[in-house]
């Protein structure tokens, strides 16, 4: 399964390990919950949740799922950047970026966040970069509804027990309810833009 790195900031477009294991601990500590009832409520070791929080290990999608579940908030939250006013104009290259690891084939999948997360939004949005044999961890599932267009690029697209082939142009629309995957089945790199209600990552 594909682990998520948020690696440490080289510019202002990525998010540092820390952030989210400083997010974590803050929302475990804030729930009175010990270390060893969050990894036995989240179905993970309590070392390896020891290891993030001190920013020395990156939870896998999936796995990051079950402990924002756990801890009543979403993932928004654990990678939101500022708190404060929100913006109305975010430029091209200005937007965050949050990096998944490289996967055994290809570079993997980063998100660009169209939206920086921020509880006054109700939509989430992101652009999904996946590098050609890139794919997302998963399947996962949750609340919400989600539409995508495909903006570059051939995607695999897998919800619940269907699996679609979408090229350029394509959009999708489903249930978050629904488990679904997708992966890059093309040569070159492929974008999706990328909405959800409500916000969970």
């Amino acid at each position: 399964m594909n682990k998520m790195d948020i690696p440490a900031a080289q510019d202002g477009r990525t998010f540092a390990h820390s952030r989210l294991g400083t997010r974590l601990r803050l929302a475990r500590q804030t729930l009175g919950m010990t270390l060893k009832a969050l990894a036995t409520a989240a179905d993970c070791s309590e070392s390896l949740l020891s290891k993030i929080e001190n920013g020395k290990a990156s939870p896998s999608l999936p796995m990051l799922h079950r402990l924002v579940e756990v801890l009543g908030t979403n993932i928004g939250w654990m990678f939101e950047e500022a708190d404060g006013d929100e913006g109305i104009v975010f430029r091209a290259g200005d937007r965050p970026l949050i990096a998944l690891d490289p996967l055994r084939r290809g570079e993997g999948i980063s998100l660009e966040r169209v939206i920086p997360y921020s509880a006054g939004h109700l939509l989430q949005c992101n652009i999904h970069h996946i590098e050609a044999g890139g794919e997302s961890a998963g399947p996962i599932q949750h609340a919400g509804e989600e539409v995508g267009y495909l903006l570059a690029g051939e995607i695999e697209l897998m919800v619940g027990e269907r699996t679609f082939q979408l090229a350029q142009g394509d959009t999708f629309v489903f249930k978050s309810e629904l488990p679904h995957w997708y992966r890059n089945i093309g040569t070159e790199r492929a974008s999706i833009f990328w909405v959800n209600t409500p916000a969970t990552f």
